[in-house]
């Protein structure tokens, strides 16, 4: 008798039952032999039936798994759900032997249109629960609000291989399935076909009688009703044999006689809603329980490998991993891979598994490749392990307009999507770069976090941008719910920005998105943007709101050299902008507490550099605001209501400006550290002048008066003020570097005596001496030549006379 004849994979009669673990390559290869060894008439799969219409994709020469079905509430995109396929995928298996026979192939699970809908009415409060039965072997993973299991499932439905491992005297599940199934070979005849579904069918019937008596979860009895009837429908409909391919969890379930009757009474009245949907790119790192995903596998490249691998899968896995660690410029031969191999079959033998599997590779990659160092190991994981595979899908599947203004801007700037992170250098003056940079930035704004900013490597200049990419495939739903701003990614991020404008909460949030307006080019998002800020700047009295809301402007003023975005309005706006904060600010800095002085200090640090920025500008309005600025920072570091950090902090940018002398400066610091200053206050003003990692302690180092100063004043605190102050201090000498600490050590160490009264010269520092030593000075000058690729041409010596340096930039 055939397999078409039998019907059952037990043999009685009625469908092919091929129940499977999702993502098994056992499973997948033993469904492909079922289906040529039954001929079946039809195929079905489960999963949502709404994709039924994009099944031939399946068989497009541009789709490439991992791929996943997609599916989303039209009127709410973020309520979704996905069905990750990857080509060792008893279900893609099935989906491609179909279209290669010509065999009708439908899907059979509950619909999206109800279980996206049963999801809204059981609001989890956001919670994910993607793929939470997936490692059971009958359940589909889906991620998000798509998953119909319920977190209230006993344990042992939960996880049923591992109750089965375990009755078989395992106790890892994941190797006691490589052994009875991933490991299998190709068996002959029909029997052999069929008979790991026999088993697997018998298994899961006695688990699922255990299960509270025979209680079933209600999701899975609904979509059990579902599929019974569709298989019904397909009997009906199709000649020959209906092969159904699902989880074995739900095969004792379909075999069982129920009426139609009760299988449509338990289908009434389901919630329902619109949905759409469509084929994503997936990765394997989303397959993994490591990424995330509980798709039942820890594995995916290594199960990839076993699906692949026409034969000695060990000698070519260990082959891989030895290419891999010799690209990461480790010492590997052939001769490591022979004895890997060896090692590898030992331990299987030791072990009693029948073929080595990915432990036992592991542990001779361990021994005999990485010298057993888990270092390397996790790269060999991260890497080949899991994988950083990223699916394709054709340009014809389904898709929102604004997916496809993507794809297209993508393809465009020759930014291809990959799983893999990785760094993207930008250069702004070249258009595609640039072009690069207000994509990036436009995604930003509307939530697809594509890539992520980085810091420059060898550039602080603001032609130079660096992000870290990656596409994981949530951002397709991240993208879906971006199409309500618009069609294209231009429009979505323009309609956003102005949105965004509307709901921002104070002027700092607006002043950022003017930022990312100038970032994004957006030019017409910027005009209602801009507006709204001058509406906002001209209400808000606040004067750490106005400073807070500066930086980002002043900022914003940079990008139109190299942009060439019109920032006139910007410059009219951060001038109005620094003016207030010139006028408020001494009068907010009065009658502060320690936490409100400490937060005012650093706008103070953020106004000084913003001023500082557009003093460079020549837009109209800015000439004189440094003049302006120092005038308040003068009148900061004479009032004594103005807390000592406050007051240090001013002293301190003044002295960096060059306004102050440095005489000036130590008479403003023994006025703060006199016998008649509270300790505290005393600490807080040391603290603003040399604390907050502005490079206070070189100060200290070249400035013996300074140093003289603190020291005089700390070794004349009282012992019960001493303590008062203590934490202060250390909080801020803990932030000096530890050179700095040490020096700063010894100097004090030897006492005022020793030390004299200027300069440290004599006390047998290194780097400090009564005058310049030029020729120590001219031993680096050919390494900066060097560095500014310089070499012969510029002088051999030259006395360090203040202008020589710049003649070699030059």
């Amino acid at each position: 008798m055939t397999g078409t004849d039998r019907g059952g994979a037990g043999g009685a009669p009625g469908p092919l039952l091929l129940g499977v673990r999702h993502h098994g390559p056992g499973s997948a290869r033993a469904v492909r032999a079922a289906l040529e060894a039954a001929r079946p008439g039809v195929v079905l799969i489960e999963g949502p039936p709404e994709a039924d219409a994009l099944i031939p994709l399946a068989a497009d020469e541009d789709m490439r798994p991992p791929v996943a079905l997609l599916a989303h509430a039209v009127d709410e995109p973020g309520r979704s759900a996905f069905w990750p396929l990857a080509e060792f995928s008893p279900e893609w298996v099935a989906l491609r032997w179909a279209l290669e026979h010509d065999v009708p192939a439908r899907f059979i699970d509950l619909p999206a249109a109800h279980s996206l809908a049963w999801r809204s009415e059981e609001d989890t409060e956001g919670e994910d629960t993607e793929g939470e039965d997936a490692e059971r072997a009958g359940e589909e993973p889906q991620a998000g609000p798509g998953d119909p299991s319920g977190a209230s499932a006993p344990e042992l439905r939960a996880d049923p291989l591992a109750a089965l491992a375990g009755a078989a005297g395992h106790d890892d599940p994941e190797r006691w399935w490589e052994d009875v199934v991933e490991h299998r070979g190709h068996g002959g005849g029909d029997g052999a076909a069929l008979a790991p579904f026999t088993a697997l069918e018998e298994a899961m019937g006695a688990l699922r009688e255990t299960e509270e008596g025979g209680g079933h979860d209600g999701r899975d009895l609904v979509r059990e009703a579902y599929m019974r009837l569709q298989v019904r429908a397909a009997q009906r409909d199709f000649a020959g044999a209906v092969a159904v391919v699902c989880g074995a969890w739900h095969v004792p379930a379909l075999r069982r006689k129920v009426t139609a009757t009760a299988d449509r009474a338990l289908l009434k009245g389901l919630p329902r809603t619109k949905v759409d949907l469509t084929w994503v790119p997936w990765t394997y790192r989303r397959l993994s329980r490591s990424g995330g995903y509980g798709a039942g596998i820890e594995s995916p490249g290594w199960y990839a490998h076993l699906f692949g691998a026409v034969d000695r899968p060990v000698e070519r896995w260990l082959t891989k991993v030895a290419g891999l660690l010799r690209e990461e410029g480790r010492t590997v031969s052939s001769a490591h891979v022979i004895e890997a191999v060896r090692l590898a079959r030992t331990l299987a033998v030791l072990r009693g598994r029948p073929l080595a599997g990915l432990g036992e590779t592991t542990d001779a990659v361990r021994a005999v490749m990485c010298d057993g160092s888990d270092v390397p190991l996790a790269l060999v994981r991260d890497r080949l392990v899991v994988g950083d595979v990223l699916g394709e899908v054709p340009a014809g599947a389904p898709a929102v307009p604004l997916q496809r203004d993507l794809a297209r801007v993508q393809r465009r700037l020759r930014l291809k999507p990959e799983a893999r992170r990785r760094e993207l250098e930008l250069d702004l003056r070249k258009d595609t770069d640039a072009g690069r940079s207000r994509l990036l930035h436009r995604l930003r704004l509307l939530g697809v976090g594509w890539g992520e900013p980085a810091a420059s490597r060898g550039s602080t200049g603001t032609f130079r941008e660096t992000w870290r990419l990656r596409w994981d495939p949530e951002l397709s739903v991240r993208v879906a719910e971006a199409g309500v701003w618009g069609t294209t990614v231009l429009a979505a991020a323009t309609a956003r920005a102005e949105a965004d404008a509307v709901t921002a909460r104070d002027l700092a949030e607006v002043t950022a998105l003017a930022e990312r307006c100038l970032l994004a080019g957006l030019p017409d998002a910027l005009t209602p943007v801009m507006r709204i800020l001058a509406d906002r700047a001209a209400l808000d009295t606040d004067v750490g709101h106005l400073a807070r809301a500066l930086p980002a402007l002043v900022r914003s003023l940079r990008y139109g050299d190299v942009r060439g975005t019109d920032t006139g309005a910007l410059a009219e706006v951060a001038a109005g902008l620094a003016e207030r904060v010139f006028v408020g600010l001494p009068a907010a800095c009065a009658a502060l507490d320690a936490d409100a002085a400490d937060e005012m200090r650093g706008h103070v640090d953020a106004v000084h550099g913003a001023v500082g920025l557009l003093g460079d500008t020549s837009a109209p309005g800015h000439a004189g605001l440094r003049s302006r600025w120092q005038e308040v920072l003068r009148t900061l570091s004479a009032r004594d209501i103005v807390p000592g950090v406050v007051r240090g902090r001013a002293v301190r940018l003044l002295l960096d400006d060059g306004v102050l002398a440095a005489d000036e400066a130590a008479r403003f610091m023994g006025l703060a550290l006199s016998r008649g200053t509270p300790p505290a206050d005393a600490a807080a003003w040391i603290e603003g002048f040399v604390g907050g990692g502005s490079g206070g302690g070189l100060l200290l180092l070249h400035d013996e008066r300074l140093l003289a100063l603190v020291d005089a004043w700390l070794t004349g605190v009282a012992g019960d003020a001493f303590t008062e102050v203590l934490p202060l201090l250390r909080r801020t000498f803990a932030a000096y570097e530890p050179g700095v600490r040490r020096s700063l050590g010894e100097l004090v160490r030897r006492g005022p005596e020793a030390r004299g009264r200027v300069t440290t010269a004599g006390l047998g520092i290194p780097g400090f001496a009564a005058g310049l030593d030029t020729e120590r000075a001219d031993a680096v000058l050919p390494v900066v030549r060097l560095l500014l690729g310089l070499e012969g041409n510029a002088p051999a010596r030259t006395g360090l006379d203040g202008n020589d340096l710049v003649g070699v930039d030059a």
